[in-house]
């Protein structure tokens, strides 16, 4: 079986049109598809990704308009990293940051290489960093102001802070083709970080080793789950037997319209998904607002679509008068 690295990651924010003006307007990234949360239709579900939706590249948001906010600890899906194509990128998306007065810690040396971390509107911790093949031709948004040389490419890595990260470090290697590529030393927080070469992006999960602060309480501007990507079904079912043979908690095979996928708490109690290669998406216009944008519904959900419209309209309505 071959993995392909990271295909999506999710997270849980207040107002879909704040994230949509920050991932889209400020950012530059494709808004792929205004949908809802099959499991729970109350929400709104955003996916964000490059000009051709690949896995690997999109970013999603669910929308929560009553939950909790996030709180810091440990066992965490903890930071995005999104790539850019070169080290100039990170001067550009520096200035930009600090002309729209968002908050950022600077161009940081980290490893190897360079970080510029900050946090969107509901404090979800992200950041940018260079991609390991900027040889390769990357599709970002061209719709965009942003230039193309600077432009966000896609995921380029993912934090997960947790008490014991050789448990989650050895499924990582086993299941997902990831393999140890450098140690980042820290009195208390050391991290190590693993590497997948199967796709373009080359991604990476640094394993933050904190085992001193309280378990997070995951809430808005928290991270839901990370999903793993995998070429057919086969590759699915083979990595679903291995959960199912470690007893972990888990969903079983779920079809997603564009993909099928399973989900599962791995050893530190995080929220892994495992998803198939995702077929085609509806195509919409680049210039597509969130308003612009119709709301897909998958096919088993069409025949509610006007009980779903009536409670997001009111959803909507609340916000607006919030």
């Amino acid at each position: 079986m071959k993995s392909l690295g990271l295909h999506h990651v999710s997270s849980l924010v207040s107002d879909s049109h704040v994230s949509y003006d920050f991932y889209h307007n400020i950012l530059g990234l494709k808004l792929l598809m205004k949908t809802v949360n099959q499991d729970d239709t109350s929400m709104y579900h955003l996916f964000f990704s490059d000009m051709a939706g690949r896995p690997g590249t999109e970013f999603t948001v669910f929308q929560i308009n009553t939950f909790k906010q996030n709180t810091f600890g440990t066992n965490a899906i903890e930071r995005t990293i999104f790539g850019v194509p070169n080290r100039e990128a990170l001067d550009y998306w520096e200035k930009r940051l600090d002309d729209y007065s968002i908050e950022h810690w600077g161009i940081e040396q980290y490893g190897d290489s360079n970080i510029l971390r900050f946090e969107d509107p509901d404090g979800l911790k992200l950041g940018f960093s260079v991609l390991r093949q900027p040889e390769h031709e990357f599709l970002p948004n061209t719709s965009s102001d942003i230039p193309a040389d600077y432009a966000v490419a896609g995921i380029h890595s993912i934090h997960l802070r947790v008490r014991y990260p050789k448990a989650t470090q050895n499924i990582l290697e086993q299941w997902f083709d990831f393999f140890f590529s450098q140690e980042i030393p820290d009195p208390r927080f050391p991290v190590t970080v693993l590497t997948n070469k199967n796709s373009v992006f080359q991604h990476e999960v640094h394993l933050i080793e904190d085992g001193i602060n309280p378990l997070e309480d995951q809430g808005i501007g928290g991270i839901h789950h990370l999903a793993f990507y995998v070429e057919t079904h086969e590759d699915l079912m083979e990595i679903q037997e291995k959960i199912e043979e470690k007893n972990m908690i888990t969903s079983g095979i779920l079809p997603r319209e564009f993909f099928d996928a399973t989900y599962f708490r791995e050893p530190n109690g995080l929220l892994f998904e495992v998803a198939t290669k995702t077929r085609p998406v509806p195509s919409v216009e680049d210039t597509a607002t969130i308003d612009e944008l119709p709301l897909y519904l998958p096919d088993f959900l069409e025949p509610q679509r006007p009980r779903i419209e009536e409670e997001l309209t009111n959803i909507d309505r609340y916000r607006k008068e919030r």
